[in-house]
């Protein structure tokens, strides 16, 4: 039997991208703005479709499957690369907080940003661990 510290602990951070991706896969909303000027920067470097909204949803999809797939114990190496893969540009693109324009809101985002450098921070570990 899985240890069952684990299993709680992969249904625990799992759950989070497999509820946030559907939510961005089925309604993105505000991250097609949010994401647009990081998408055109990374553009100038790499081909990626001119059609923000499908890139926003396709990143939500990958989050879903792939934070399902760690809840589960499936590939939990290659759903964690997926998940951090998906996450950093998404960190980027909906919490620069560089770019903020007041304080407050500087403040809100930093938070945002630096929750989710712990969560890349604890799918690094899942990466490195990989055990089901």
């Amino acid at each position: 039997m899985a240890n069952p510290l684990r299993f709680a602990a992969r249904a625990l951070t799992g759950t989070t991208y497999a509820y946030l991706g559907y939510q961005a896969w089925r309604t993105p909303g505000g991250r097609v703005e949010a994401a647009g000027s990081t998408l055109a920067a990374i553009r100038q470097v790499a081909p990626l479709p001119e059609d923000d909204e499908l890139l926003v949803r396709a990143n939500g999809a990958v989050q879903a499957v792939a934070g399902s797939a760690l809840t589960l114990g499936v590939l939990p190496r290659l759903s964690g690369l997926a998940l951090i893969g998906s996450l950093v540009p998404t960190t980027v693109a909906g919490h620069a907080f560089w770019e903020a324009p007041d304080a407050a809101a500087r403040t809100q985002q930093t938070t945002q940003f630096l929750k989710n450098m712990a969560m890349i921070g604890g799918l690094v570990y899942v990466v490195l661990d990989g055990k089901r």
